[in-house]
């Protein structure tokens, strides 16, 4: 544990969900300082205690209403259900300037969510990216891991494909990913994400069609330096 991640403060909005639930919890663990953002506090205030009975009464796990959350963060990251993107992003809008948003959310649309059905703007990334405007930076990442994985707490067996508006931010979000426990790989710019959201629905038609519940990804063939 560095001074650095003793010190960088995370928002995990949607943080009551189990992926939400499942990064607060893995960042936690690393030393970092948690607030889960919901759109009741209690809720958040709930999850925080959950996360904290997994951990230990060391653990900097903190539960608060979204924008709070997303106000008091060094680097805000979004876990909420496609529905309710755009108005999460809407209601921490005026916070988020001059922040990283990692985003995590897929633009599933049910009941078909083995097809791919990305909107407009190309992806939720890039439509989160229009929403805050530019003085926020945006990066997609961790959209192909099973919350599963996330809760069990051991090795993952599954990378990360990271895009963002820049080389930088995204180099920011690998860090987290590496804290969380995971590989990750800076797949290249925000219009990028469209392939890896995507790919979300392609695992979870594997998952319905050979009896898994947490397909994912490998990269071969390169190394990380």
């Amino acid at each position: 544990m560095t001074n650095s991640q003793i010190l960088l403060t995370i928002a995990v909005l949607g943080g009551t969900g189990k992926e939400g639930k499942g990064l607060a919890y893995r960042w936690a663990r690393a030393g970092y300082h948690v607030l889960i953002g919901s759109r009741t506090a209690e809720k958040a205030v709930n999850a925080a205690a959950d996360v904290t009975a997994m951990l230990g009464n060391n653990a900097l796990v903190e539960g608060m209403d979204n924008s709070t959350a997303a106000q008091k963060a060094d680097i805000v990251v979004l876990t909420v259900p496609y529905a309710a993107h755009r108005d999460t992003l809407e209601t921490v809008k005026a916070v988020m300037q001059g922040k990283i948003l990692i985003d995590v959310t897929v633009p599933l649309v049910p009941p078909r969510v083995t097809r791919v059905q990305m909107p407009p703007a190309g992806s939720a990334a890039q439509e989160a990216r229009d929403i805050l405007g530019e003085g926020a930076q945006v990066a997609a990442a961790f959209q192909n891991i099973s919350h599963e994985h996330l809760l069990e707490g051991g090795e993952v067996e599954c990378d990360v494909l990271v895009t963002g508006t820049t080389p930088e931010v995204r180099a920011e979000a690998i860090k987290l990913v590496e804290a969380a426990g995971l590989t990750g790989w800076d797949a290249g710019p925000i219009e990028n994400s469209v392939v890896v959201e995507g790919l979300t629905s392609v695992l979870i038609n594997i998952n319905k069609k050979y009896g898994s519940t947490h397909a994912g990804l490998k990269i071969t063939g390169a190394k990380k330096s």
